[in-house]
Parts: C-alpha cells; sequence; structure tokens
C-alpha cells in the first residue's frame, strides 16, 4: 500500500464567488516501483464535510501532457479539477510514473533509442492502484471515482477490469477500445507500424518521445472547425496548456527549442488497440460506467465507444457535436459546458 512521504504544501486556498473556499494539497506517495515516488495533488472544499458527498474522483492524464497541464491550469476555463470540486467532489490529480512531478525511469535519462516504450498498460495499472489506495484513506468511501482521457481512458478501463471492487464510477472520455483496425494516425501504416513487418509496433519508436510547444497543437487546430482557432479555443488557455507541458520537465529547457520528455508507452498501447488487439474486456466493467465520444475527435472512434456501451453492463454514451479531443479545454459554448455538466451529474447522480 502506498503511504505519504512529501506534503508539498499544506493549505493552498483559492477564492471563490460563492464564499467557499477550494484547497489544494500537493502529495509525494511511495509508489510499487522500487521507493520512487508518484505525484498527486488533492483540490476540494475546505468546508466540504458533508456525509453524504460524492465519492472522490481520480484524473487520469492521457499519453504527453502531465495532469495539472491536463486538467488544472491556472485559467478560467483551465481547470476542469477545479470544476469538480466546486460541484462538491473531491478530487485528485495523479502523474503517472514518467510524468511531471512523478519519478522517471532510469532509462528516460539515456537516449531514448536505448530502451524499448516505457510506461505501459500494466505500470500505469500499478500506479492508479498505489493513488487509489492512498486516496482510500483519506476517504469515508470504500470506492473511488476514475476519470480518464484519451490514453488515460484507456489504462482506467484496464484498473477497473482488474480491480472493480475499488471503482465507484468510471469515465471513458475520448479514448481507444481496440474495436476495429483502422486508425490511420496510430495504427498501419502509421509512424507506429513496422515498415518491414507491418501489424507489429515499430522498433525504433524508442523509450520516450520529445515534445515541443509546437507539437502539442497541430491535430487541435486541425479538428476545430473555423478558421480563427481562438473563437473556439480561450488564447489564455492554450498557452497555459504549452506553459504548463514544458515545465513539467526539469529538463525541458536543456534543450533548443524547449522540449519536454513522455514515455512512449502510451504509444505502445495505443497502436495495439489501433489495429484490434484489446487489453481489457469492456463486459467486465460492472461499475456504472460513462462513455464520452467528441465528434471531431482524431484519436478515440464511434466504433469503440459504442463497442463499450454495448459490451459493458452499466454504460452509457454522450456524444458530443463537433467536439474536439480537447472539449475539456475548448471554450463553453464550443462542447465543454456539455462536457462538464455531463460529467458532474454522472459522478453526482445515486
Amino acid at each position: 500500500m502506498s503511504r505519504l512521504l512529501v506534503f508539498l504544501f499544506t493549505l493552498g486556498f483559492i477564492s471563490m464567488s460563492n464564499a467557499n473556499t477550494l484547497q489544494k494539497q500537493d502529495f509525494y506517495l511511495e509508489s510499487c516501483i522500487n521507493n520512487q515516488h508518484l505525484f498527486i495533488r488533492e483540490i476540494k472544499l475546505a468546508a466540504n464535510k458533508h456525509i453524504n458527498k460524492p465519492a472522490p474522483v481520480l484524473l487520469i492524464h492521457g499519453a504527453r501532457v502531465p495532469s495539472i497541464g491536463s486538467f488544472d491550469l491556472p485559467v478560467k476555463g483551465g481547470s476542469l479539477a477545479q470544476e469538480l470540486a466546486e460541484a462538491g467532489i473531491d478530487t485528485y490529480l495523479l502523474d503517472l510514473r514518467g510524468y511531471g512531478k512523478s519519478s522517471r525511469p532510469i532509462e528516460m535519462s539515456l537516449p531514448a533509442e536505448q530502451s524499448a516504450p516505457l510506461v505501459r498498460t500494466d505500470s500505469a495499472v500499478e500506479d492508479i492502484a498505489c493513488a487509489i489506495n492512498f486516496i482510500k484513506q483519506l476517504s469515508p468511501w470504500s470506492k473511488v471515482n476514475l476519470l480518464g482521457w484519451a490514453t488515460g481512458g484507456h489504462w482506467s478501463a484496464a484498473y477497473a477490469n482488474k480491480y472493480p471492487e475499488t471503482v465507484n464510477k468510471l469515465v471513458i472520455y475520448n479514448s481507444l477500445y481496440g474495436t476495429t483496425q483502422n486508425h490511420p494516425m496510430l495504427g498501419k501504416g502509421s509512424f507506429l507500424d513496422d515498415p518491414a513487418h507491418s501489424g507489429q509496433l515499430n522498433p525504433h519508436i524508442g523509450g520516450y518521445q520529445l515534445n515541443t510547444r509546437e507539437s502539442l497543437f497541430p491535430a487541435w487546430d486541425n479538428s476545430i472547425p473555423m478558421q480563427d482557432k481562438n473563437i473556439w479555443r480561450d488564447p489564455l488557455v492554450s498557452q497555459a496548456y504549452a506553459q504548463a507541458a514544458l515545465a513539467s520537465d526539469p529538463q525541458s529547457y536543456d534543450h533548443t527549442p524547449p522540449q519536454f520528455r513522455s514515455p512512449n508507452g502510451a504509444m505502445a498501447d495505443s497502436f495495439e488497440l489501433a489495429i484490434g488487439k484489446r487489453q481489457w474486456q469492456a463486459k467486465n466493467l460492472t461499475m456504472p460506467t460513462l462513455v464520452i465520444f467528441s465528434q471531431n475527435d482524431f484519436w478515440s472512434r464511434k466504433e469503440d465507444a459504442l463497442a463499450i456501451i454495448n459490451e459493458a453492463p452499466n454504460a452509457k454514451l454522450v456524444e458530443i457535436a463537433n467536439g474536439t479531443h480537447f472539449v475539456h479545454l475548448d471554450r463553453n459554448p464550443y462542447g465543454r459546458k456539455i462536457f462538464v455538466d455531463n460529467v458532474i451529474t454522472f459522478l453526482t447522480t445515486n
């Protein structure tokens, strides 16, 4: 079981318009990986002592940008975590190993080509288990809600598949499942495919990748159906997103231009899902499950979303018209409000 190692800042308060306050606390946990550490951020209403408050929720980031950049940007419209906490849900963010403020495998200090893709599904599941064990120590609940974005949705579902007795509700957001073999960006014929043996992972992708600020936006921009992207997406949010991504890695500014590291295990997992190789079974997701699919997403596929809700015994689908992969970071009129309202309703309704 994980145990508390370091208390980063004891009481960090954010003023709220309704005169309540949000309390933020950052923790380092001893993880399951040889005494290295995992970073967790807790955000909750300081006065939220109600005995009937909802189960806490753990948010799981995707393939590249860690938890703060994904879910807790310090600008209006940039913190899903804050909005969930304001709704009375104790909210937790986790950096998986290899990301953000958590420990990185030693291989990430070596040239990427010297290792195979790092932080695969089994490692992510171990880290989520450590975090949930810790959250349960802070909560009267014996179960925790999980929300995963993109590869984080895959990892969350893999965890829920293995440890269903610990998951109260599950949100799978713009994620892959492995229903079909067609995915031009991630599957056969993509950079992840072995050109000499199509259908096998390219052996040259390495243990991790370096990401520039500019690399964060082309796919997002291409999925926004208007020329002026600032109408759809607040430039303060996109700037904060890029800044948080670069700030997540202490080595980012050792490069010119600055570049942050992200493990390639997420890409290897996604390649398998993109070519129809499932790593978990939706039929085993016995908890209430909300599947969110954005119509303009470049990553997930509607076939996968439909397969999950057809196979899982207690699942439903929310499809966001014209929504992008980053709908929780877009402006409210372009899908964000629909997304946030549905998540809050799902997590707070008995």
